[in-house]
């Protein structure tokens, strides 16, 4: 079963928002509150994708993300 993570939805600017990592199956939809406290949570999707080269490597498609002088924030 995968985990997911998930990041709670802070209720005032002033409120630091907390991450959770959840167990649930694939064909589950994304919670929307958290099933202990009932705080409202967001998915957070991670991560990228690559393009397949022959050899079984991967290569980054998109390059840098744009922002920041390194290119990345």
């Amino acid at each position: 079963m995968p985990t997911y993570l998930y990041e709670t939805i802070p209720a005032s600017c002033c409120e630091e928002p907390k991450n959770y990592e959840i167990q649930q199956s694939m064909n589950d939809a994304p919670l929307t509150h958290h099933p202990e406290t009932g705080e409202p949570l967001k998915r957070i999707i991670l991560g990228g994708y690559g393009v397949m080269k022959s050899g079984g490597t991967t290569e980054s498609s998109g390059g840098s993300c744009g922002c920041g002088p390194s290119g990345c924030c």
